[in-house]
C-alpha cells in the first residue's frame, strides 16, 4: 500500500478551498500557507518513506 501524508500549515484559518482550476487548494481566507508531502510505502516489513530528504 502507498499513502501520502500532506500536512498544511496556514497563517490564517484552517479551512481550505479548491480553486476553479480543479487542482489547486488554498486557504479560505487567502492568507499564506506551506505544504509538503511524504510518500510512504507499507509492505510486510517496515514502512519506507520514499520522499526522504
Amino acid at each position: 500500500m502507498v499513502i501520502c501524508i500532506e500536512p498544511m500549515v496556514n497563517e490564517g484559518v484552517k479551512d481550505i478551498v479548491l480553486s476553479d482550476d480543479g487542482y489547486t487548494y488554498m486557504t479560505a481566507d487567502g492568507k499564506r500557507s506551506a505544504h509538503f508531502e511524504h510518500t510512504i510505502v507499507i509492505t510486510n516489513g517496515e514502512p519506507e518513506i520514499l520522499t526522504k530528504i
